[in-house]
């Protein structure tokens, strides 16, 4: 039997054509933006938001090849502000020029800076690719210069789909015959990555494509075994991504600061991006500690302002400080369900209408309408607090923050009832 070798099937099969590209119909279907500015060669700088193996690669390859324009390739894992004005230099002796930036949410602002003028003037034509949201990955004078164009995530149909069209289309699978028994293992492992599925099929296909063989079958019991001993035990794009990230943030609301350093350590080790745990971090420190422990959001949002400065390898010590802070914190989630609470109840109720006495009142005529007429001003009262009406007349009595059982809040609790009484049932 013929073997897979040569370039890696994921590259063969490459979309040429934006008609070939799965999943983005929103960007490469007829009409739209995208398409109808690369048909008339007016492509602004764009930045390419969505998740790993999506197309933004193969978007900005056929973008370089329909207009025929010099294309450069940086990855902002290795490149640095030198790399980024070599390439400005030799784009200024030239018409038009297209500079592919990925993972450009790892740029940091003085390298991203660099990139202004060139942008500004039309230099280069600058094409970003990120996992990770712009608005808080690349700096706004920059973001300001570009379109975001955003990704979706690929769907089972398209993922099985492209397993169908590289089986009947490149040139090297043809020659093999394989059957696709089953396609759930291939799926679950690739997470959605269309590169990682195919570089996955390429796997499997070369492990079952013995002389003996009359034909590969692929199951998933034999994807999963395969999977197993050729892949690596985490992958940052993968499910274990997902899986690992979960396992910490449980760790952390369970108050188990061991099993938390411990993931942490599993991500560090894999390669996982230190912003992305900061930021989990941060959620965290709200959503499951929030006011049984005020400090603690400081701390994460502390820790990931410390972690953007000092990188890698010391960013690890600072996590661990930060992640074993907040698995001993005591917990609470009183802040959390109490806007969930307060969301569902807008949903359900409208928009109802604010009391007279706590609109604004800034005109004679607002005035005149008894806008803002019995607001009584906490300050000027006894213990700077006042009974009065803050919520629509439809929900008078609605409790929608209920303070969590941990000492702190049940201070708060303490004193939420000396002042409202029996109102809220604290």
């Amino acid at each position: 039997m013929p073997e897979i070798t040569q370039v890696p099937l994921a590259e063969r099969m490459r979309p040429r054509r934006l008609e070939d590209l799965l999943g983005q119909d929103h960007l490469a279907g007829k009409g739209s933006i995208l398409r109808t500015s690369i048909q008339q060669g007016k492509v602004p700088s764009m930045i390419l938001w969505g998740p790993p193996g999506t197309g933004k690669t193969t978007i900005a390859n056929i973008i370089a090849n329909t207009l025929e324009v010099p294309f450069y390739t940086l990855s902002a894992i290795s490149a640095g502000v030198k790399e980024v004005r070599e390439v400005i230099a030799t784009a200024q002796h030239q018409d038009r020029a297209i500079l592919f930036i990925d993972e450009i949410h790892r740029f940091n602002k003085g390298q991203q800076d660099a990139l202004l003028g060139a942008v500004e003037k039309g230099t280069i034509t600058l094409i970003g690719a990120t996992t990770e949201n712009p608005s808080f990955e690349v700096n706004s004078a920059l973001l300001s210069r570009c379109q975001v164009y955003v990704l979706k995530p690929l769907t089972d149909e398209d993922l099985v789909e492209l397993l169908n069209i590289v089986l009947q289309k490149d040139e090297l699978l043809k020659k093999i015959p394989v059957e696709l028994k089953e396609t759930e293992a291939l799926i679950t492992i690739s997470g959605g990555d269309a590169r990682k599925l195919l570089n996955l099929l390429e796997i499997v296909v070369n492990a079952l494509n013995t002389k003996n063989a009359k034909q590969v079958v692929i199951t998933d019991e034999k994807v999963m075994e395969i999977a197993q001993q050729r892949i690596a035990l985490y992958d940052k794009s993968g499910e274990q991504h997902y899986d690992i990230i979960s396992a910490f943030i449980k760790s952390m609301r369970g108050s188990d600061p061991n099993g938390a350093v411990y993931w942490l350590a599993r991500m560090l080790e894999g390669g996982e991006d230190i912003k992305f745990i900061a930021r989990r971090m941060v959620i965290l420190a709200s959503e499951d500690i929030g006011n049984a422990n005020p400090n603690a959001l400081l701390l994460a949002n502390a820790t990931f302002d410390a972690v953007n400065k000092i990188g890698n390898p010391e960013a690890r010590i600072i996590l661990s400080q930060c992640a074993t802070y907040l698995a001993a914190s005591p917990k609470s989630n009183a802040s959390y369900m109490a806007i969930n609470d307060a969301t569902a109840a807008v949903r359900d109720e409208g928009d109802l209408p604010v009391p007279l006495h706590l609109r604004n009142a800034p005109t004679r005529l607002m005035k005149n309408l008894d806008y803002a007429k019995g607001y009584q001003y906490a300050h000027s009262y006894d213990k700077n607090f006042s009974v009065q009406e803050y919520l629509p007349g439809e929900l008078s009595g609605r409790k929608f923050y209920d303070p969590g059982k941990n000492a702190r809040e049940e201070e708060m609790r303490k004193q939420l009832r000396a002042l409202w009484g029996e109102k809220y049932g604290y």
